[in-house]
């Protein structure tokens, strides 16, 4: 509301509309008359989504189709800005209706509580995207203070700060100036802008998720996972399960289980793969760029499982058996490549630059990639060091998050001069190198 306050009436809409219609599910038997409920929470949502994220690329995109057999169509464009936060709250609150209608969860009956279920301030905006049967219960438990969970929030929260406002934005000064004007650039330096922007990316949204994760366990609530050292995955699968947790699982849950999953034939299988991926890239955004970016992984996951049995005996073949070293990096390895190859078409502004990028990844420079990065980002070796060291150190936080889990839990085990010593290395960074100014959170755009 601080920013459009006539958006509140999208949110303050949903909510009622959803209360109403769990209710009305609840109350009757007749399984026509709750298909009819939960169809009136789907439309809701659903077209509020669509109007307001959805609406202007539709039309340019059938004005193109006609356009292609020379049939003029004056393409209706509406000038609404998006709300922040929609796609996230219009997909925690249908699961709720969902889950409803499915008769996995009781509704609500406070409405109250149900609203703050749908606009619960830490993870409104950008997630973890939460689930009434994880969340709902909370609201009617007695929070006292918690050392624990206040020490453990605080440590999240100032972990979240470091990776968004020392890494993700520092990184955003080279990948901004790189993509925003990719025709000036070749070889190595679109290559360390599409790197340094997977890891832009990461640093930006899990730093988010740890925020408002550590904000809730401050107050006693507890959110789900939404990271899991994404870029230690060995394949594609993994890598889901380890990136956008909620978001992944909510796909998988209410798009990918009802259209069969994998008990259907195989060219069935196939296809909810690359339906649901073609989901995904459309939630992230109105643009043909999220949509090859979708597109993208589910070809990933569908090349996969035809490969599987060739790929096994290859690896059999050339003596790397499963739990090898070399095989182990050479999964990740390559599953890491063909992540940071999709982020092309996430970061490019459109389908043209991105089509450049991939051209150009390994043609040589005109002046050479030294004089480009220096002249043009960096001052000095120093800046390029004080660039890598933060990114060293969330690498070697992967590798700690993905032995023990939980990477705080494992922090608060340490001695009190190693933690202390951490946190003021943290907030000296912060402080030091830290890129203050009005940038945002990537996923508040989506």
């Amino acid at each position: 509301m601080s920013w459009k306050p006539e958006y509140v009436i999208l949110i303050i809409v949903s909510t009622l509309v959803d209360y109403g219609a769990a209710l009305l599910m609840d109350k009757t038997q007749n399984e026509k008359s709750r298909k009819l409920f939960l169809l009136l929470s789907l439309i809701t949502n659903l077209g509020l989504l669509f109007a307001f994220k959805y609406f202007n690329f539709v039309s340019s995109a059938v004005a193109d189709f006609f356009n292609l057999f020379s049939i003029q169509f004056s393409s209706p464009a509406s000038n609404v800005l998006l709300p922040v936060g929609i796609s996230f709250y219009t997909f925690q609150t249908l699961s709720y209706t969902i889950d409803v209608y499915k008769r996995k969860i009781k509704p609500e009956k406070h409405l109250g509580i149900f609203a703050v279920y749908v606009s619960f301030f830490p993870q409104l905006v950008a997630g973890p995207i939460e689930r009434a049967k994880n969340l709902l219960p909370q609201f009617f438990e007695r929070h006292k203070f918690s050392y624990y969970g206040t020490v453990s929030g605080l440590r999240l929260i100032l972990w979240g700060l470091f990776k968004k406002i020392v890494i993700a934005d520092g990184l955003a000064l080279f990948v901004d100036k790189i993509y925003g004007n990719v025709g000036s650039y070749s070889g190595v330096s679109l290559i360390l802008a599409t790197l340094f922007f997977a890891f832009q990316i990461y640093c930006d949204f899990s730093g988010y998720s740890d925020i408002a994760i550590g904000s809730a366990r401050v107050m006693g609530f507890r959110l789900m996972d939404n990271f899991r050292a994404p870029y230690l995955a060995k394949t594609i699968t993994d890598f889901w399960r380890r990136w956008h947790i909620s978001l992944y699982s909510w796909l998988k849950d209410y798009i990918y289980f009802p259209l069969g999953g994998k008990r259907v034939r195989a060219s069935r299988w196939y296809f909810n793969i690359f339906f649901v991926f073609l989901i995904s890239g459309l939630w992230h955004g109105a643009n043909w760029t999220f949509i090859v970016w979708g597109v993208l992984h589910g070809f990933y996951l569908i090349f996969s499982k035809v490969t599987s049995n060739f790929r096994r005996r290859i690896s059999i073949y050339v003596g790397l058996h499963r739990r090898s070293l070399l095989r182990n990096v050479w999964k990740t390895s390559v599953t890491f490549i063909l992540v940071c190859f999709s982020w092309i078409f996430f970061r490019a502004s459109n389908l043209a630059d991105a089509v450049y990028i991939i051209k150009n990844l390994f043609t040589n420079s005109q002046y050479g990639f030294w004089h480009d990065f220096r002249g043009f980002f960096l001052h000095s070796e120093y800046e390029f060091v004080v660039m890598l060291v933060p990114l060293v150190a969330v690498v070697a936080a992967h590798f700690v998050e993905k032995r023990h889990h939980d990477l705080i839990d494992f922090f608060g085990t340490r001695s009190r001069v190693m933690r202390w010593s951490v946190y003021y290395f943290l907030l000296m960074a912060i402080l030091l190198f830290g890129t203050f100014g009005s940038r945002e959170f990537i996923y508040f755009n989506f």
